[in-house]
């Protein structure tokens, strides 16, 4: 009996709980929009591209240091901030603009390779930025001649 009576009080329970009103009509208009806009504000990144991704040296001799600028223009709607960028190796040292570089503004970045290695040799620096994928490559290449051998 008290087994039915529980079952019973269960039963209606749900009855009561679930004939409510549609929630969905329940939403008020002012606060979707609101939403939207609140959204739409979190979604704004800023954009980096760069002039060129990839330099070619040609050939140096061994130890010859060389450098070159990539430039690139942040083309988001939010600040870009390049908060860190880093070589393969110690060989190849980047140096790049510290502060934000505003929305159709340009920035540069000075990579220097020191020559070693031998023949074909490639580099990449990763930069670390606060666009969207939060990451960035850059390469450089050259054909390393050797130091002619003392005879």
């Amino acid at each position: 009996m008290k087994k039915a009576i529980v079952m019973l009080a269960a039963i209606a329970a749900m009855t009561f709980t679930s004939c409510k009103e549609d929630a969905a009509n329940k939403v008020k208009a002012e606060n979707v929009e609101e939403a939207a806009v609140r959204d739409a504000k979190e979604t704004v990144y800023p954009e980096i591209q760069f002039a060129e991704t990839e330099h070619d040296f040609g050939t140096i001799q061994q130890g010859t240091n060389v450098e070159h600028t990539f430039t690139f223009t942040n083309t988001g709607r939010a600040p870009l901030v390049i908060t860190n960028a880093s070589s393969s190796c110690g060989c190849t040292v980047p140096t790049w603009t510290k502060e934000p570089i505003a929305p159709g503004e340009t920035g540069e970045m000075l990579v220097k390779f020191n020559g070693s290695g031998q023949n074909q040799v490639t580099k990449t620096v990763n930069v670390s930025t606060n666009t969207e994928s939060g990451k960035e490559q850059l390469k450089i290449k050259a054909f390393v001649e050797p130091k002619p051998s003392k005879s």
